[in-house]
């Protein structure tokens, strides 16, 4: 079970009637970098977001759901396919809601509120090691609760399950341009990974096992509790495990930066995004926020035009 780190304070300290400074805190988002290159995730609490609106959140996430669930939402991740390109069919049910933020979504602005928020973006921007004006806009999407038990297989977001040693030991040595979070709307232990395989190639044991294998030695179940935001390497070994007995709205979101835009421009592009981003309207934002938001989907357009066509992850699962 991964719970979440401590961000500690400590009150003045009087010595004699006189006030002395505490000893100096380790700086939170160095914190948080160390514990996302150590362990390849950091779950985050959900004190330092203040300004998520959960209640606001969860209506939008409802209604949203609800007409996705109805066939009214064309953007939705179909079951029994784990990976895109996914149809508007929702006939067989779903387990992912994409394109939260689109401009059609009565709800994209309370959606576009979280993904822009101030402090999440500092973390983001420590996470990834880059500055404000290098962050570029990727994905909101929100993960759900399928009509049946369902899982995704063990794997890798950007390495190829019949990727040799080599092949996954050259792609984790390079950095991965871009901070990936989970943001739980409802408690959620549905992500389960491998801490520190982030790092390495595959295991004999881990590479021989059954892709839905229910115990690979060393896994964890990332339990997170409303409001909580785990950060996560997406190339860490990890699945997804769904009950349908549970209320599942979890946000999943991306951004990168200008530092990689073309180790990740498939991993963007494959999902759709760079189709309406474009005409993407910064109307109803407050004044910094949209400053904030609309630099990033610049540098978004600017990355669909430099990379054209994008083939898909595992186009056939």
């Amino acid at each position: 079970m991964a719970t979440a780190i401590d961000i500690p304070t400590q009150p003045p300290q009087t010595i004699n009637g006189s006030i002395t400074l505490p000893p100096p805190q380790p700086n939170p988002y160095t914190r948080a970098r160390e514990s996302l290159d150590r362990d390849g995730f950091v779950v985050l609490p959900a004190s330092l977001f203040p300004s998520f609106d959960l209640d606001a959140l969860r209506a939008a996430a409802k209604r949203l759901t609800t007409t996705s669930r109805e066939g009214k939402w064309p953007y939705i991740r179909t079951l029994p396919k784990q990976f895109p390109p996914w149809t508007a069919d929702a006939s067989q049910g779903i387990w992912g809601v994409q394109h939260l933020m689109h401009p059609s979504n009565p709800d994209h602005l309370t959606f576009a509120k979280s993904y822009f928020d101030a402090e999440l973006l500092k973390y983001v921007a420590a996470l990834i090691g880059c500055e404000q004006g290098e962050m570029v806009m990727e994905l909101y999407n929100m993960l759900v609760r399928p009509d049946h038990a369902w899982s995704l297989r063990w794997h890798r977001d950007d390495i190829a399950a019949d990727a040799t040693a080599e092949e996954e030991l050259e792609r984790l040595g390079k950095p991965g341009f871009h901070a990936q979070w989970n943001l739980a709307l409802y408690d959620d232990a549905s992500l389960i990974v491998v801490p520190g395989s982030h790092k390495r190639a595959r295991t004999a044991t881990e590479r021989s096992a059954d892709p839905y294998e229910a115990h690979i030695p060393g896994q964890l179940v990332v339990e997170l509790k409303a409001g909580e935001v785990v950060f996560y390497n997406n190339n860490i070994l990890h699945r997804g495990v769904y009950d349908e007995t549970k209320e599942r709205m979890t946000l999943h979101g991306s951004i990168g930066t200008t530092l990689g835009s073309a180790e990740r421009a498939r991993n963007v592009l494959q999902h759709g995004v760079g189709e309406w981003i474009k005409d993407y309207d910064f109307n109803d934002f407050d004044p910094d926020m949209e400053k904030r938001a609309k630099g990033m989907r610049e540098r978004l357009v600017d990355l669909g035009k430099k990379s054209g066509d994008v083939e898909y992850f595992s186009k056939d699962e």
